[in-house]
């Protein structure tokens, strides 16, 4: 079993960043980790992914502006938000899975408003 916190949501002014953090109680290197959000009344939506060899992939609708990174060393998987605009906003959750073991984070609100 591996538990998932995330941390660093708040609230921002369009144009803004914040800094994701997920950190998890056991070692994840072998897992991919994922970044998912959900804002009220959408489905959920897949925002970024980095593989255990540190392949990435972005939503287009984020790419350029957000970046996920990992440090196996802390257990932690990152997700660096620029250049937010009021779409942004939703309920982010970390995601890791390996082979058949998925585990999911708790979620941080961030919320981008003026």
């Amino acid at each position: 079993q591996v538990q998932l916190v995330e941390s660093g949501g708040g609230e921002v002014q369009p144009g803004g960043s914040l800094r994701l953090s997920c950190a998890a109680s056991r070692m994840i290197a072998l897992y991919t980790a994922n970044w998912y959000r959900q804002a009220p009344g959408n489905q959920r939506e897949l925002v970024a992914t980095i593989t255990d060899g540190d392949i990435t992939n972005y939503a287009d609708s984020v790419k350029g502006r957000f970046a996920i990174s990992r440090d196996n060393a802390k257990n932690t998987i990152y997700l660096q938000m620029n250049s937010l605009k009021p779409e942004d906003t939703a309920v982010y959750h970390c995601h890791i899975q390996f082979k058949l073991l998925h585990y999911w984070g708790q979620g941080t609100q961030v919320t981008v408003s003026s």
